[in-house]
């Protein structure tokens, strides 16, 4: 039996979140650049879309490019725009087959105008597609889209569309880049790390985390598969306590 066939189907998350890291090291062990291993992470991409439309998952968040990442030397940041234009060329034309609609979250007026326009001519041409969602978190950061949000809603109360007394947790995420969007009820990370890097925060508060020591390169879907078999596992009580959740 494969691990995909072992999944309970009706218990898959609705969405996942993926912090795809271990490109460079990856490459260091291969004693490539460190371009190679971000080409080489896009097949873990494609495989990782692909299992996650097989078992019925609705929507993948995958954090492809940090606000922080804007500090990296010229010469890789440049690499990986032209890597991200050449993917979605490359791609567009399979996502459309398999009915899979793209999204964006992120400061994309930092990007370069020709990548930015690439990429929402990708987002419009599949907007229409009612399968799997994939999220890319381009330019992004949590505490950005935190501080976007809040900067929002205070120019609101002060033209009157907002009372302040009516701001709680429903209003609030309607200001975040993923309003009309479940929360991850599943974060995994490649490489090792144990860290969250300024991912989603608010939107993880609830998610079960799984850390693995594959690097991003080397990710297929049936890492995936192995990460959801370990949340299916999981007792989630959200504050209760394990009889709540049974009675």
């Amino acid at each position: 039996m494969t691990i995909s066939e072992r999944l309970h189907i009706s218990k898959v998350p609705r969405h996942v979140a993926i912090i795809m890291d271990g490109n460079g090291r990856w490459a260091a062990r291969h004693g490539s650049v460190r371009t190679i291993g971000h080409e080489q992470g896009i097949e873990a991409v494609r495989s990782t879309v692909e299992g996650a439309g097989e078992i019925g998952i609705d929507y993948l968040t995958l954090f492809a490019f940090s606000t922080e990442n804007w500090y990296r030397p010229v010469e890789e940041v440049n690499a990986l725009m032209s890597l991200l234009v050449h993917a979605i060329d490359a791609e567009t034309d399979n996502l459309m087959k398999n009915n899979v609609r793209v999204t964006v979250i992120g400061e994309t007026s930092k990007l370069p105008e020709h990548v930015r326009l690439k990429l929402m001519g990708c987002v419009d041409r599949l907007k229409n597609n009612t399968g799997l969602t994939v999220i890319f978190a381009l330019s992004y950061s949590s505490k950005w889209e935190i501080t976007e949000a809040a900067r929002k809603i205070a120019s609101d109360v002060l033209e009157g569309k907002v009372n302040p007394d009516d701001i709680n947790n429903q209003l609030f995420e309607k200001y975040l880049s993923t309003s009309g969007i479940p929360d991850p009820e599943l974060l995994i990370r490649t490489s090792g790390e144990y860290r969250i890097s300024n991912f989603l925060l608010w939107q993880i508060a609830y998610a079960e985390l799984y850390f693995t020591e594959v690097l991003w390169p080397d990710f297929r879907k049936e890492d995936l598969f192995r990460a959801i078999q370990a949340f299916q596992d999981r007792e989630r009580r959200f504050g209760l306590t394990s009889e709540q959740i049974t009675s």
